[in-house]
């Protein structure tokens, strides 16, 4: 095992000087060619994780997974190559075709949270064509057609169309973030898009629940900066099950095969962007979802608020946050169901993740949170992180969590949380620094601890220990 983290090593090392090397010359070194109105690019991400975690999910699998043998401290080392080539051909002063192809390269060596290691797979990320028409002055035109990103919103619902981990490795950095089938198209006139898209997720084999969705979003951006908008979304096609509380919550819960299959969601945003007078160095943002399926009698909510301050005149120019963000859980005292479905949402720390640590146990469903960032910046290219999160739950006697990436398994037992009696499910704390190294290359490092609340040391009747865990890793990105 030393030899295979030595030459994974060894080889992003190498990676790492080539590219610094290139970034010095004067030259783009990713531009291939440009002639005759063609512009060719290469483009290129790399990344390498080491990550050490001590009393797993809160050693929780010793109580209700005995049997697995499931060991709650692990080190793992992971790493990711993302390579890809653009075109860019200009028809005319206004319309050009574009596209691009790119695959990524993931792998773990070692054991990682989820009990799986030693493994990883390469896959195609990008592969799209695509058709603009841009006019300054009125209407501009976007088609394209293939698998690529495409993030709607704040990724509240849709932003990582790709799933890594298990047996695609990677499972911290998740560097895949294409759907692996589009059909995107754009009408642009000043600051409002339309965007109506189909999408089709590249969910990894082992637990492919072939989700496809159809629909369509509608925003305005400001030139300060901000934005509002409003997506709607129908799922056209899935596999994916959902738990339902037991009647009044007594008992386990019950599970509802391809529940997900015609789930209907409307998703309301917004943004501030440069504020004057009184409201200089504040920031604002709302979040809102409805989701219903007449299928299964399904009604849920999810939203956030945050507002945040920039104290400009200080030393590191410090930056405070405050963050509430809940999402419906199934009512035990009901026949329908209410449960959240959190889709395919961007789930770091920085953006939609309930908490640091729990939020690789607690998806956005049945939970809500008050969060709390402050940042300082003692460099222009330093930035030391503290974020503190506390986590409850919405509904008691009604599941919580439903493993990761709705997985029934989790750490080799069957993980399908009943409810707690008590609301209070953790308290996470994580400090992280980030260095720019240079503009193509990016440290971060970071330690962060998760207290176990009431409700599950009650669902455990015992003390539960601190689960503590840490990283560092390095990415270049071109």
């Amino acid at each position: 095992m030393f030899q295979k983290v030595w030459r994974t090593g060894v080889t992003l090392s190498l990676l790492w000087t080539l590219t610094s090397s290139l970034s010095a010359q004067e030259r783009d070194p990713m531009l291939l060619h440009s002639s005759d109105g063609l512009t060719v690019r290469a483009h290129l991400q790399a990344g390498l994780n080491l990550v050490g975690e001590q009393d797993l999910f809160w050693s929780l699998a010793d109580i209700f997974a005995p049997t697995a043998n499931y060991n709650p401290d692990k080190v793992w080392l992971e790493g990711y190559v993302k390579p890809g080539v653009s075109f860019r051909k200009q028809l005319s002063a206004e319309d050009a075709l574009y596209g691009m192809v790119s695959g990524v390269w993931s792998g773990t060596i070692g054991t990682d949270a989820y009990d799986v290691g030693d493994t990883g797979r390469v896959t195609l990320e990008q592969a799209y064509v695509g058709f603009l028409s841009e006019n300054p002055n009125g209407l501009s035109i976007d088609l394209s057609a293939g698998a690529r990103e495409l993030k709607l919103g704040t990724g509240m619902l849709f932003a990582n169309g790709g799933s890594s981990g298990f047996e695609r490795g990677a499972l911290k950095f998740g560097p895949r973030k294409a759907w692996e089938l589009t059909g995107i198209g754009k009408a642009m006139y000043g600051g409002f898009t339309a965007t109506g898209f189909y999408l089709d997720a590249n969910e990894v084999p082992s637990n492919d629940a072939f989700t496809a969705l159809a629909g369509g979003d509608f925003r305005f951006d400001h030139d300060a900066g901000g934005f509002i908008g409003v997506t709607y979304a129908n799922v056209v096609e899935s596999n994916s099950a959902y738990p339902q509380a037991a009647p009044g919550g007594i008992g386990p819960p019950s599970v509802t095969p391809g529940a997900r299959d015609g789930l209907n969601v409307v998703n309301a945003y917004g943004r501030t962007g440069r504020l004057g007078g009184a409201l200089t160095n504040w920031y604002f943002s709302a979040d809102l979802a409805y989701q219903w399926n007449e299928r299964i009698d399904m009604n849920a909510w999810g939203g956030r608020g945050q507002v945040a301050y920039t104290f400009a005149g200080p030393m590191w120019t410090p930056r405070l946050m405050y963050t509430f963000q809940s999402f419906s859980g199934d009512d035990p005292a009901t026949t329908g169901q209410e449960r959240f479905d959190p889709l395919f949402f961007e789930g770091s720390p920085s953006s939609w993740a309930t908490g640091s640590k729990s939020a690789m146990t607690f998806i956005n469903s049945n939970v809500n949170a008050h969060q709390v960032e402050l940042s300082v910046r003692p460099s222009r290219q330093d930035t030391i992180t503290l974020r503190y999160a506390h986590i409850r739950a919405n509904e008691l006697r009604s599941p919580v969590q439903f493993g990761q990436a709705t997985r029934f398994e989790i750490a080799g037992g069957d993980n399908i949380v009943a409810g707690v009696t008590d609301p209070h499910l953790a308290d996470d704390v994580f400090v992280e620094y980030s260095r720019i190294i240079n503009r193509n290359t990016y440290l971060t490092t970071g330690v962060s601890a998760s207290f176990p609340g009431k409700g599950l040391e009650l669902a455990a009747q015992r003390e539960l220990p601190v689960w503590l865990g840490g990283f560092i890793n390095v990415v270049i990105n071109y």
